[in-house]
């Protein structure tokens, strides 16, 4: 695996909210029957966290697995895990249908931090983002983007294609404007 490179250098940008890149992280798109047997516990041992329920994510330490559909989730983990994580997967599944695939560095990772983080999303989302409950994942749109994303902490985890990073952190960044609040305070 080659050195992770950011996809757009550790931007930043502090407006009425703070929006910022994380990654590189790594990322596994996981593809399965959900009533597969062996499926619980490979995901298990291969990544130490239990299958999410319905558009949640559930998260321990630095790993992550997030529903995406109802044959699909999202694994989160460092970078330089990804590999290890993958080969566990194939043993544990052996000759059951998945699909297993690195898709880190197709994928750029956005924070959107901050009391009224939920203010920049309200403008490119059509998420009632009043409604999402921690750790809930939804897979949606930024303007005419296709992402996914979820509340945690004081702010909120946007997913993106790499290809379009660049595009959805000037949305955000505009949409994080000081002065335009959608509740001016």
């Amino acid at each position: 695996m080659s050195d992770p490179v950011s996809a757009l250098g550790h931007a930043a940008f502090d407006g009425f909210a703070r929006v910022r890149e994380i990654g590189p992280l790594g990322m596994i798109t996981l593809r399965a029957r959900a009533d597969l047997p062996a499926l619980p516990a490979a995901v298990a041992a291969a990544t130490g966290l239990g299958l999410p329920a319905v558009r949640r994510i559930v998260t321990a330490g630095d790993r992550s697995i997030a529903w995406m559909s109802p044959d699909e989730w999202l694994i989160v983990l460092p970078y330089p895990q990804v590999a290890q994580t993958l080969a566990g997967l194939a043993e544990a599944l052996q000759g059951q249908h998945h699909l297993a695939v690195d898709v880190s560095d197709a994928r750029a990772v956005l924070r959107i931090e901050g009391a009224r983080a939920g203010d920049v999303l309200m403008k490119l989302s059509p998420v009632d983002q009043a409604r999402l409950e921690p750790d809930e994942v939804r897979r949606t749109r930024a303007a005419q983007v296709a992402c996914a994303l979820w509340r945690e902490g004081d702010g909120y985890t946007l997913v993106c294609f790499r290809s379009v990073a660049g595009y959805v952190m000037g949305l955000l960044t505009h949409s994080a404007q000081p002065g335009s609040e959608i509740f001016p305070a």
